[in-house]
């Protein structure tokens, strides 16, 4: 299992090789890829396609919260005596104890074999059948590969050494390492901080909140009768 080493003065470039030596980023990039060629041939453009990635970059952070909360901090439960436990939450939480385990960090492909699929039935499929064409499912299949690779490139470099040198990036990194070193219950949103977690109630003062025993153990608070932060 490849573990991040520490490396002082670690360069995007140095960054990005290892970024593309995964599975995940050259599954989302072939899916962008032929997005992009089937909108080219496919033509008929249109004012919606401009409004497609203004309206996306807008929910963006909403999904990536209601993703992490209800999905990746899924709690395994049993349903009609079966064990629910998905993939993506069994790995979220190896995440959890194992920040800097690289395959860790990223979307598992196994799971990728279905999201894929179901993001370009949305798009060729829903959005014709909804009235709004072809044209604009495949403008918005091809956004949704981009960002879903910003997602991935986003939280990938937030657990490597590489440091932040902007305040934007700086203001991202912060927010997410402060969801795995200080308190697992708040700060969900990835590429972005302070949108969807001020909205929905998880950006408090990092001041105000107290270091979690659990952070790196999903769930542990529960199992050892102890209360969630309010």
């Amino acid at each position: 299992m490849t573990i991040s080493p520490t490396r002082r003065g670690l360069t995007l470039g140095a960054a990005a090789r290892e970024f593309v030596r995964h599975p995940s980023p050259w599954l989302i990039g072939a899916t962008l890829v032929a997005a992009v060629i089937a909108r080219i041939m496919h033509g008929d453009w249109e004012i919606g396609d401009a409004l497609v990635p203004v309206a996306m970059l807008a929910v963006f952070p909403f999904l990536e919260w209601t993703i992490h909360v209800s999905i990746l901090h899924w709690r395994p439960r049993r349903i009609a005596g079966v064990t629910v436990d998905p993939l993506l939450a069994r790995k979220h939480r190896e995440h959890h104890v194992e920040p800097r385990v690289v395959p860790l960090v990223f979307i598992p492909w196994q799971s990728l074999l279905w999201v894929l699929p179901l993001a370009v039935a949305i798009g060729v499929v829903v959005f014709p059948a909804t009235g709004a064409g072809l044209g604009r499912g495949l403008t918005f299949l091809a956004w949704l590969a981009v960002l879903g690779l910003g997602y991935e490139w986003c939280h990938y470099l937030v657990h490597t050494d590489y440091k932040p040198k902007t305040a934007l990036y700086r203001s991202i990194w912060r927010n997410h390492r402060q969801h795995h070193f200080k308190n697992e219950h708040y700060w969900f949103t990835v590429t972005s901080s302070g949108t969807a977690d001020r909205v929905l109630g998880t950006y408090p003062d990092p001041a105000t909140v107290a270091t979690s025993p659990t952070a790196k153990n999903l769930h542990g608070a529960a199992e050892h009768g102890s209360v969630r932060p309010g």
